[in-house]
């Protein structure tokens, strides 16, 4: 593990987060009371059950957010990229983590204790609303998958997520390139909750239809429309 210490003034993923509230006063003493970590890919950010001492924000890289089942089977919950922060609802509840978290690729993870990010949030009313306001948007996405895995078959929720993780993997300010998710199939099934030998079966028929293209681990999508029509959404 490479400490590191990237500026917040100058952090490319600032806008992307709540700290793009901060004035420059604060941006600076953030960076002052913050600390910075290299994570390679699959490492534990934190785990399920353990304590809260403050928040992860991160800078560089995506994490997923998953809990296991009492079959040992992973079940991933959401997904976060740059600007993302990790762990405000337990942090705010004062509770213990509902979920881990681990790294999808080689990642920056900044930490901020509780302390000081209480500080920040007292300080700054509108960044404390925008948090709430986030955490609103979590709750609905999680009644909203609660409602497509108990009412959409397999193949549309697969569709679905498809369509979700594009722009998870969009690269940052590039409208023109076609994002390219790598995921292992273990995790794709696990987003969409099914078996891995169906997300293979069922990707391999969405190739066969020009939905998407497959390299390797790979998926680009074809056909945005389609896989809409095929995951039944019409908005």
């Amino acid at each position: 593990m490479k400490v590191i210490r990237p500026s917040c003034p100058s952090c490319l993923s600032k806008a992307l987060s709540f700290f793009n509230e901060l004035d420059s006063f604060d941006l600076k003493n953030l960076s002052e009371n913050k600390t910075c970590n290299f994570y390679k890919k699959g490492h534990i950010i934190f785990y399920e059950g353990r304590t809260s001492t403050g928040v992860y924000c991160l800078e560089q890289g995506r994490a997923k957010i998953y809990r296991v089942g009492m079959d040992g089977k992973e079940q991933i919950l959401r997904l976060a990229t740059a600007g993302s922060l990790l762990g405000i609802r337990a942090l705010l509840k004062g509770e213990r983590y509902s979920a881990s978290a681990a790294t999808l690729e080689d990642s920056v993870i900044c930490f901020i204790n509780k302390s000081f990010f209480f500080h920040l949030i007292e300080k700054h009313p509108k960044m404390n609303a925008e948090i709430v306001e986030h955490l609103c948007e979590l709750l609905k996405d999680a009644e909203d998958k609660i409602i497509s895995i108990a009412q959409k078959p397999v193949r549309e929720r697969l569709a679905e997520s498809l369509l979700i993780l594009n722009r998870v993997f969009k690269p940052d300010g590039e409208n023109e390139i076609k994002p390219n998710i790598s995921l292992p199939r273990e995790d794709l099934a696990n987003i969409v909750g099914t078996a891995t030998e169906t997300i293979i079966r069922l990707l391999h028929d969405f190739k066969e239809e020009k939905l998407v293209e497959i390299d390797g681990r790979s998926i680009i999508l074809s056909d945005i429309e389609g896989l809409k029509r095929t995951a039944k959404m019409f908005k």
